[in-house]
C-alpha cells in the first residue's frame, strides 16, 4: 500500500528497526510460541522479518509492494521464502502454517472488509491449533499525521475480538499497550 515519504523514511530507518527489535516485538510476542513454520504478512522493509528469522525454523513472507519484495528478496531470500502477493488472497494451501503473524501493517489494508478477508485467509492457512498473532498502532492525532497521503484504516482494538471470531478463530485475546495493541487468536482444532 502506498506510503508517504516521511513514513517510508521512518519505516526503513535503523531507529525503527531497533525499536522493533528491542521494544515492539518482545512485547507483541511475549509468551508466544510461533512453532517451526511461520508466515509473516506485510513485512514492508523487513525489520520484523529480521527478528522472526531468529525465532522460527522456516519463515515465509508475503508482501504486496513491488519495491519491498525486491528489498526483502535481496536481504532475506536465502533464509526466507519471499512471495509477492496480497494478504487477502494467500497463495498457500489450507493448513500450511503453525503460525501467521503481522506487525504494524493492518492499518495499511485499505478497508475494514479487506482486513476481514486477511483475517479469514490467516485462519485458512493455519493448521488446527495454529496461532494468528500480531500488533498494530492505536489511532491518534500523531499517527494520522504520519500517514497523510497513505492508505490508513486503523483497526479499533475494541472490535477486533469479534472480527477474529467471525473469521473462525477461538481463544482470542486483544491487549492494549502504550500506543499499540497486540492480539492472539487460535485456529480451532
Amino acid at each position: 500500500m502506498p506510503m508517504n515519504l516521511i513514513h517510508r523514511r521512518l519505516c526503513s530507518s535503523q531507529r525503527w528497526a531497533r525499536a522493533i527489535e528491542d521494544e515492539l516485538l518482545p512485547w507483541a510476542l511475549e509468551g508466544v510460541r510461533l512453532g517451526p513454520e511461520t508466515l509473516e504478512i506485510g513485512p514492508g522493509y523487513g525489520a520484523t522479518t529480521h527478528v522472526l528469522l531468529r525465532q522460527v525454523r522456516s519463515l515465509s513472507v508475503v508482501e504486496v509492494d513491488d519495491a519491498s519484495v525486491d528489498l526483502l528478496r535481496r536481504r532475506f531470500g536465502d533464509r526466507a521464502e519471499v512471495v509477492h502477493g496480497d494478504g487477502t488472497a494467500l497463495p498457500w494451501d489450507d493448513g500450511r502454517f503453525d503460525s501467521v503473524a503481522c506487525f504494524t501493517m493492518l492499518h495499511h489494508v485499505p478497508s475494514r472488509w479487506r482486513q476481514d478477508q486477511l483475517f479469514a485467509e490467516a485462519r485458512r492457512v493455519l493448521r488446527p491449533g495454529g496461532l494468528f498473532t500480531g500488533c498494530d498502532a492505536l489511532s491518534s492525532w500523531g499517527f494520522r499525521l504520519i500517514h497523510l497521503g497513505d492508505t490508513c484504516v486503523p483497526v479499533p482494538p475494541e472490535t477486533l475480538e469479534d472480527r477474529l471470531r467471525a473469521a473462525g478463530f477461538g481463544e482470542v485475546e486483544v491487549e492494549i499497550g502504550k500506543g499499540s495493541f497486540r492480539f492472539r487468536a487460535v485456529c480451532p482444532g
